[in-house]
């Protein structure tokens, strides 16, 4: 099975997930980056993907750095650099045999160029909604695993527990 990418065009994600956008609005940019890496941290760990996310220079001048952080890879594009051009430029470079490369961008354009070296590609929204759906999946395990470690450690025996389900069924019944 090959490997799975997933690049992410970082404002792009911020100017259509509407708790960013709201973030954004306020003048909290560093804030709206903070909450755009921590959830695509958790939706990377819980899918088993490798996530690298790109952020023009534009609106942080004068750096140009590739750092990890929460298990991401996060790229801040050179200052005369889009994150299209940087984004199109890795997907091609990596995009092999080995390892699918998914890019999430609504930059038509970007999705045209995208599609024409073989990655895939993944909108805004759609991303949205994955990792909406992903993070329902790990808040019903949480209380999954809640329940089991709670059956675990609960001083009843799985006998006396089949016995005291039996006799409530018994006087759910007779109370009808």
């Amino acid at each position: 099975m090959k490997k799975q990418l997933l690049i992410v065009d970082g404002y792009n994600m911020i100017g259509s997930w509407p708790e960013l956008v709201l973030l954004k609005k306020q003048e909290k940019m560093a804030d709206a980056r903070e909450a755009l890496l921590h959830r695509l941290s958790n939706y990377a760990k819980y899918e088993g993907i490798e996530v690298i996310v790109v952020f023009d220079a534009q609106l942080v001048p004068g750096i140009q750095q590739n750092y990890k952080k929460y298990q991401l890879e996060v790229v801040f594009t050179k200052e005369d650099e889009t994150a299209d051009s940087y984004i199109e430029r890795i997907a091609g470079q990596l995009n092999d045999r080995l390892t699918q490369v998914t890019v999430a961008t609504s930059d038509l354009a970007e999705q045209w160029m995208i599609f024409s070296q073989g990655a895939l590609r993944t909108s805004a929204y759609e991303l949205y909604k994955t990792i909406q759906k992903t993070e329902k999946n790990i808040a019903q395990d949480n209380i999954n695993m809640q329940f089991d470690n709670f059956r675990r450690n609960s001083p009843w025996s799985k006998e006396q527990l089949e016995k005291l389900s039996q006799k409530l069924d018994d006087l759910m019944r007779k109370g009808r």
